[in-house]
């Protein structure tokens, strides 16, 4: 990555203040824009400085998503691990308390969550590459935590343990799932930014309660209308 090496600023700027800015504005056009469609030239103009100047600062565009995702990616990967190990005097159950880590490590700049979930990356280049192992650890660590939806809060059932674990691939999916979610979840608080994290977290909580009586509702709607009889024909 080219630098300049002169610590000076721009316009009475200080470098260091130039580059805060820089990687401010990057992050929320790589995350409103994607990879793909993000140029320097936006970037730059966002900011007020020359297209030079910041690849000088930063080098190419791949250089500069690598500068903003490494402080998102750690942002949030130490965020699912403290909310995972379930230290402090928060009770409430695992996949909330990964919510709610999510939320406050985003708030402010919640944009960050597509610079790394992110599907227009070149495939194969530095960018993928370290956006996957990002992803990749905090899956595995929001996976631990969420693992509790799969089995019967309660239960005491071997068999309901034993049914649940016959397929290991249910894990999977849920980890798959739940990624979704909390996707969908931030795409909806970006449109809702008077929503705080602690907000949000509360919807869903509310949310995670309504949803197995909306699915027992489902159920017996599905089977009484199984045993529904048929409706006579009517006579022409």
């Amino acid at each position: 990555m080219a630098t300049l090496p002169s610590r000076a600023g721009t316009k009475g700027v200080p470098r260091i203040t130039r580059e805060r800015q820089i990687l401010a504005a990057a992050t929320e056009e790589f995350g409103r824009q994607g990879y793909e469609a993000t140029t320097m030239a936006a970037v730059a103009a966002r900011v007020g400085v020359t297209k030079p100047l910041l690849h000088q600062y930063f080098g190419g565009k791949q250089d500069l998503y690598l500068a903003c995702l490494g402080p998102i990616g750690d942002r949030l990967l130490d965020a699912v691990r403290t909310a995972t190990a379930g230290h402090g005097a928060d009770t409430r159950p695992a996949p909330l308390r990964v919510l709610h880590a999510l939320f406050t490590a985003l708030d402010g700049q919640r944009e960050a969550w597509f610079v790394l979930y992110d599907a227009t990356l070149p495939p194969d280049s530095d960018a993928a590459r370290l956006a996957a192992r990002y992803r990749d650890a905090i899956d595995d660590l929001a996976a631990i935590g969420t693992a509790d939806l799969l089995h019967p809060a309660g239960s005491a059932d071997p068999a309901d343990a034993d049914a649940l674990d016959a397929d290991p691939l249910d894990a999977d999916a849920l980890k798959h799932a739940w990624r979704g979610l909390c996707t969908a979840l931030v795409r909806w608080w970006i449109k809702h930014p008077d929503q705080s994290p602690d907000a949000m977290t509360r919807r869903c909580q509310r949310l995670f309660a309504a949803a197995p009586g909306m699915l027992a509702g489902t159920g017996d709607r599905t089977a009484a209308a199984g045993r529904a009889p048929l409706a006579p024909p009517q006579n022409p």
